[in-house]
């Protein structure tokens, strides 16, 4: 299906009944890495995958921000009137999350982000230097917003006021210290370090997300049951 938003056109597939959740995929991905999750996803959620601008099947474009992206989310969840979505981010996705939940604090219910970053510096330097040889290559403009954004503040992470798991592999391209401090930060919100997974290694076609996204949204709002902070 096809939705125009913030002036631009996303595409996005939908499925099942029940609470929103809407899935959004890392850099230079698409809707398509969670095609092995989502019929399982669909039989507990109403499942929104998003194609991000200029990704996927969704519009192209010359330039891409992060910024622009989270206005896009917003203007889809406003336009379908979707109450209190849950949210998970992947990458890129991530990003966009905590800057939805920062801006928007009362549009989501709960937030979950894995892999995400605050800004260039959050990423290993082998990784970063290999994405600015892939830009230089491909001058692809989703590639150059990984050394060049995004840019959020301890403060924007403190106004993030709903229950938010962030999460990343043990062997991630960001920082294990990166991730925790973007925990830290957020007021109501856990840390999962996901032993010898990658940066991408539980969330494209696999089903290892499943388990996680069904229990932190089954716990009540600031519930003591909270997933566990792990080392």
């Amino acid at each position: 299906m096809e939705i125009r938003v913030n002036h631009t056109t996303l595409y996005y597939v939908q499925s099942g009944q029940g609470q929103p959740l809407i899935l959004l995929h890392g850099n230079g991905e698409s809707h398509q890495i969670f095609d092995k999750l989502l019929p399982t996803l669909s039989a507990y959620f109403q499942v929104f995958a998003l194609d991000n601008r200029g990704h996927g099947k969704s519009a192209p474009v010359k330039e891409i921000h992060y910024q622009e992206m989270a206005n896009d989310v917003v203007d889809f969840i406003k336009q379908l009137k979707l109450e209190k979505p849950l949210l998970y981010g992947f990458s890129d996705g991530g990003i966009i999350g905590l800057l939805v939940a920062s801006q928007h604090p009362d549009l989501l219910g709960k937030l979950m982000v894995s892999g995400a970053n605050l800004n260039p510096n959050g990423l290993h330097s082998k990784d970063r230097f290999l994405a600015w040889n892939v830009h230089l290559w491909s001058r692809r403009p989703e590639v150059r917003l990984l050394n060049t954004e995004p840019n959020i503040t301890k403060a924007d992470l403190q106004r993030i006021q709903i229950p938010t798991l962030v999460m990343a592999g043990e062997k991630d391209a960001v920082k294990i210290s990166h991730t925790r401090y973007i925990a830290d930060q957020i007021p109501d919100s856990s840390l999962m370090i996901l032993p010898k997974e990658t940066h991408s290694s539980y969330v494209i076609d696999s089903f290892k997300l499943l388990p996680i996204i069904r229990k932190f949204a089954s716990q009540p709002a600031r519930s003591t049951t909270a997933p566990s902070r792990k080392a």
